[in-house]
Parts: C-alpha cells; structure tokens; sequence
C-alpha cells in the first residue's frame, strides 16, 4: 500500500516520504481500516511512540498520523461491534503505524461509527481535536454551567472546539490568540478576545476554566487567574505552576465510542463546526505538512477520492 513514512526524527515534517509499506493486518480485537480520508499533528514527531513500540524498540519507518475516516475491510478475531464495510472514523495507537496511508490497522474499540451524511474529511477532521476538547472540559474541567472559561488558541485546531463546546455548554467564553484571530474566536462563540500580544491577559480577572495549549510563561501567568476551586486543564506538558487555590490536570487525549458519538452528532445538528483549513492528496501531503504560507484550520488528507 501507499503510504506516508517518517524515518528522521530530527527531520521533522520535511523528512516525511511517500513510500510504499505492506499491508497492515488484523490483531485480536483489531478491524483494518481502509482510509479515506487522515488527520495529522506535527507535534506527534516529536512524540516516542512515533519512532518506537511499547518496549522502546525502534520501530522506523513509522507511519504518522492518527486520526481516521473509512470503511471497515477486514476483522480481527474476536473482533465485536464493527462490521465489513461499516463507516467509521476515531484515533489509532499511538505506538502503532498510523492513518496516513491507505489502509491502517486499529483496536475497534478506539473508532466509532461514521454516519452517512457526514464527510470522511469531516469525520477526520474530529477525533484529536475533539476528544481533547471534550475531556478537557467535561471530564477534568467538570465545567457547569455559567462558569467562565479562559481558551487558549480560541481559533485553532483544539481552541475552536473548546470555545463551541465550552459556550453550548453554558460557559462564558475568553479567547486568546494572535490578532488575526479575534474575529474567528467571536463567531466561534467566544464573548471576549485577548491578543496575547498585545493586550494584557491579566485583565480578564478571575475565571473557572483555563484550557492551555501553549504552556511556559502563558501557562504560568493563566494559573493566577483560577479562582478558588477552579482548574488548569493543559496539553502543553506539565505545568510550571498551578493555580493557588484549585487543580492542575496535564492529560493526554484518549480514544473514547461515546465521546466520538457526542461530538459527530453536535457536527450533524450545526452546533459544532469543523476547523479544516485545507485538503490534499496523499501523494501531495509533504508539500501540504510544509506549506509556504500561514494556514488557519486543520490540513486533512483525502487518501481516497
């Protein structure tokens, strides 16, 4: 099959390479997924498990790419809850290769059925961002209603959905960002916008909820803002410093069916917008992961037309 590889770690997205792999199979518990369309974060080639397996074996030429849209074409054995030929779309391992090819293999229970009217690039346009919203906010933030939440990057890739989440959820919104940003944040929901450029971030006062996707000086300065009993959710690493008075939680995404289900169906009723700022081919996808020029929104690959 055709497929993306990395094999330079210190390369980064340059050292990406079409090339062809063998096809993937079928583990117990697995589906192999032929993909239609695939997400990717840069940062996962900074990540070990993109170069080695659970046991700290190199593992090049790996397959990047973790987020998923297709079709069913093969089970593994005591494989339950997927069918041949179902549309699905979800995470795939981290230690294993990944989505930026033609077919991957993946744990059934990491995907989650793809309904109809939703587009494969859609649907993989949703699962890191997403998930990383949803449990930021609902599973370690226990964000209620009326409370006020602080979104780091309010306009990009995991920023856009925190601020949709967070504001149908009942929460008033401040967005940070660059200045070019402030108008995407606001018809995103967000009420308030602060360009952390330029105007002060300690001016925003008290808040509930800071979801931090930049950490360092940022995520030090935003710990002060949490109120007592509030919560520094994070996927910056961990923080520095947490707040005075509340939590500081540093996690790591994780595949979830119900979740996944939560957030394609907010997709269907246009309460939830997808951030895709671009599409390419797979056989363009290097140039698409190095582009020349700023792009806003998510680069999602379409491995099938």
């Amino acid at each position: 099959m055709k497929a993306i590889v990395v094999t330079d770690q210190s390369a980064g997205t340059a050292g990406m390479m079409v090339a062809e792999r063998p096809d993937p199979e079928a583990a117990s518990n697995d589906v192999v997924v032929e993909v239609h369309a695939s997400g990717f974060t840069p940062g996962e080639l900074t990540w070990p498990g993109t170069w080695t397996d659970r046991l700290g074996r190199d593992r090049t030429p790996s397959i990047p790419g973790h987020e998923l849209a297709g079709v069913v074409s093969a089970l593994g054995y005591g494989t339950r809850g997927l069918t041949v030929g179902q549309r699905v779309f979800g995470l795939a391992d981290w230690t294993r290769d990944g989505t930026l090819a033609e077919y991957v293999a993946v744990e059934a229970r990491n995907l989650a059925p793809l309904p109809g009217d939703v587009d494969f690039t859609i649907g993989a346009s949703l699962p890191v961002s997403g998930l990383t919203a949803w449990q930021g906010l609902f599973v370690h933030g226990r964000l209620q209603v009326g409370q006020a939440v602080l979104a780091h990057g309010a306009a990009g890739g995991v920023g856009s959905m925190v601020t949709q989440l967070a504001r149908e959820a009942g929460a008033y919104v401040i967005g940070t960002g660059r200045a070019a940003d402030r108008q995407a944040a606001l018809d995103l929901g967000a009420q308030e916008f602060v360009d952390l450029d330029n105007d002060s971030l300690e001016d925003v006062g008290g808040v509930d909820l800071v979801f931090d996707v930049i950490g360092g000086d940022v995520g030090t300065r935003s710990a002060r803002l949490v109120r007592p009993g509030g919560t520094l959710v994070t996927i910056a690493g961990p923080p520095e410093a947490g707040p005075a008075a509340g939590l500081a939680v540093d996690f790591v995404v994780e595949a979830d069916r119900a979740q996944l289900g939560e957030i394609v169906q907010r997709v269907r009723d246009g309460r939830l917008r997808p951030n895709i700022g671009n599409t390419a081919s797979l056989d363009l996808a290097v140039a698409a992961f190095n582009p020349t020029e700023r792009v806003r929104g998510r680069t999602i690959i379409r491995v099938r037309a």
